[in-house]
């Protein structure tokens, strides 16, 4: 038997059928499979690669496409309902692709940037177990969620872009006072005093992500030894997560003690260093409810939380504000204050052409030069 050892790969041994009985009077009947090496090593390679991609992928990303997954095996038990036929998972074409596209968005009701997504992953799975994804049926499904994309009812399901914050915004975050009210759902009706420490790092978290436009997964990877002080204010290496590059940026002393990143900061590190941190570890950490400091860095998700939290306990209801709201806040507080795009797209790390990041430095430039100022109306 042949393996794939053989061929100077470390993969496991490939079983081959080498043979099988067929009736005299089939077509190729007398004829004997003959075993073809490059095609099982070929083969062997590209399921061991499927796994180290998949492998590679972050915590959250395969949780999704697994859920993905879980839906399109959910849309075949409806479709066998529908048709009394139950097709096999890897029947991925033009049909099935769009008739899921329509089940998510008649049946599960889903937000059409939704759609869009669980059909990305279930492509990516499909593949991983060894499925074709054609791509006039990825090409078809597109094509089927154009006009869903364009209905403003189905955009309402979604929960929206986040909302840009500003300097005030900040302001009003990091000076809202520590004795928070309970919820009027909240079982227990005692008012809860926000612990010092966990105050002086979510001021230094809202500001430093502003500051760097970062991403929720950027700011849980930020290290103490990547952030260094000098006259000017800080020296920031922001790390790379999801692929994208890492960067080097600069953060500026501010003008408000409230809101200036680079006092925040300091403070922040004070405080932690008191509080037992070890040094040259995860920049931010989490706090409990007592105060108590945690020893792991603080999660993605936790950091997403933290402004989210901050806001409504600030009174900033009316807008959604989430992880990326700073990222969109810098550009276009920035562009209001004549601030390059070029600079701007630097300091958050978009692509030169990127949509998102030129949509934030339109929306920055909307009141300069309008359309109506000064015509003689």
């Amino acid at each position: 038997m042949t393996t794939a050892e053989e061929y100077g790969t470390a993969l496991e041994p490939v079983e081959v059928v080498v043979a099988e009985l067929v009736d005299d009077d089939a077509p190729g009947a007398g004829e004997v499979a003959v075993h073809d090496p490059v095609a099982a090593v070929l083969a062997a390679l590209d399921t061991k690669a499927a796994e180290d991609l998949h492998d590679s992928r972050p915590r959250k990303t395969k949780k999704g496409y697994a859920r993905d997954w879980e839906l399109w095996q959910e849309f075949h038990g409806w479709l066998e309902e529908q048709t009394g036929t139950r097709l096999p998972d890897s029947a991925i074409t033009v049909g099935t692709y769009v008739a899921f596209v329509k089940w998510l968005d008649e049946v599960k009701e889903a937000a059409p940037n939704s759609i869009e997504r669980r059909v990305t992953g279930v492509a990516s799975e499909a593949r991983r177990y060894g499925y074709t994804v054609p791509k006039v049926a990825r090409a078809a499904a597109t094509q089927a969620l154009k006009p869903l994309k364009n209905d403003k009812e189905r955009q309402k399901r979604g929960r929206g872009k986040a909302a840009a914050i500003t300097p005030a915004d900040l302001r009003k975050m990091n000076t809202a006072p520590r004795e928070r009210e309970p919820q009027p759902d909240a079982r227990r009706r005692r008012v809860h005093i926000v612990p010092e420490l966990a105050r002086l790092r979510d001021r230094s978290l809202h500001t430093m992500r502003f500051a760097v436009a970062g991403r929720n997964e950027e700011m849980s990877e930020l290290d103490d030894t990547g952030i260094r002080l000098v006259a000017e204010g800080l020296e920031v290496h922001v790390p790379s997560v999801k692929g994208r590059p890492a960067r080097d940026v600069v953060v500026s002393y501010g003008e408000n003690a409230d809101t200036c990143a680079v006092r925040c900061w300091i403070a922040w590190q004070e405080a932690k260093r008191a509080a037992g941190a070890a040094p040259d570890g995860p920049a931010y950490l989490p706090v409990d409810q007592w105060g108590n400091l945690g020893a792991e860095r603080l999660s993605p998700d936790g950091c997403g939380r933290a402004i989210s939290r901050s806001a409504k306990y600030a009174g900033m209801t009316g807008r959604r504000i989430t992880g990326h709201s700073g990222r969109r806040g810098l550009v276009t507080t920035g562009r209001r204050k004549g601030k390059r795009p070029e600079k701007l797209r630097t300091q958050g790390g978009w692509s030169k052409n990127s949509p998102v990041f030129w949509e934030y430095v339109d929306e920055g430039e909307k009141w300069e030069d309008n359309a109506t100022e000064g015509i003689g109306l």
